[in-house]
């Protein structure tokens, strides 16, 4: 599958997470019978869940530059390929903040600024008044897990079958952990949208949730990797390498 129609399916997919992940946030818990913590955790794993079965193929529905950062260091995907889908998956996150945005406010007592769009936040906009410092930690172990999750869950002798559903459960079990914490990230992409449309302190604070997840996923697969990866063949180059070898 040429690099456009993957970088594609990723941009569709987190789209999808964004929108049904952080719409989960701002529609259906601003009411007294509100889905809660546990309902939005289970709508952010059951965006992966379901994009994993629609997509995997085309793209291997990464939806996130940590896991795709993670998958690069663990020499399950070419270098040449990562910025094109990083690029995809913050488009399309971006794509699902703004629409999301026109969605909520058709609302007559939504507020932006008070009710926010799902965005992250640490210290005095962590949700449970979390610090700096446990913020930082709870999104590198958080992140870490998960990479660790996806590859073992994804190597050659497990079912294809049996793989989204281990990753949507992991990632229902993150959100279940530490959204009080941070309201969860553990994907810088779905961070931006989300931030880029409510403005102020939640763009001043997104470095933290670029940072944290993409070590944490980098420690997470060079951890995996060196205990328990099975061999495997090298990659197969990215297209824009494949172009340049047969020039």
């Amino acid at each position: 599958m040429d690099i456009k129609r993957r970088a594609s399916a990723e941009a569709i997919g987190t789209f999808w997470l964004v929108f049904g992940g952080c719409g989960s946030v701002v529609i259906s818990t601003q009411y007294p019978d509100g889905i809660g913590i546990v309902g939005v955790s289970f709508a952010f794993g059951l965006t992966v869940l379901t994009m994993a079965f629609t997509i995997s193929r085309i793209s291997g529905c990464h939806l996130n530059p940590a896991v795709t950062l993670g998958l690069c260091v663990a020499g399950r995907f070419p270098r040449g390929d990562v910025a094109y889908y990083v690029a995809a998956q913050v488009a399309g996150s971006i794509a699902a903040a703004g629409l999301l945005l026109l969605i909520v406010s058709g609302a007559p007592d939504y507020d932006v600024s008070r009710l926010g769009l799902g965005e992250n936040g640490y210290g005095e906009f962590s949700p449970g008044g979390y610090s700096l410092m446990a913020c930082f930690v709870t999104e590198f172990v958080l992140t870490a897990f998960f990479l660790f999750i996806i590859l073992g869950a994804t190597e050659t002798r497990i079912s294809a079958a049996t793989a989204p559903v281990a990753i949507g459960l992991a990632l229902t079990l993150i959100h279940l952990i530490s959204i009080p914490v941070t309201g969860t990230s553990v994907n810088p992409a779905r961070s931006t949208g989300p931030a880029l449309a409510v403005g102020g302190t939640a763009i001043v604070q997104l470095w933290l949730f670029w940072l944290a997840p993409l070590l944490g996923a980098a420690a997470g697969s060079l951890i995996y990797r060196a205990l328990f990866a099975e061999p495997a063949a090298p990659p197969a180059p990215s297209i824009a390498e494949a172009e340049a070898e047969s020039a």
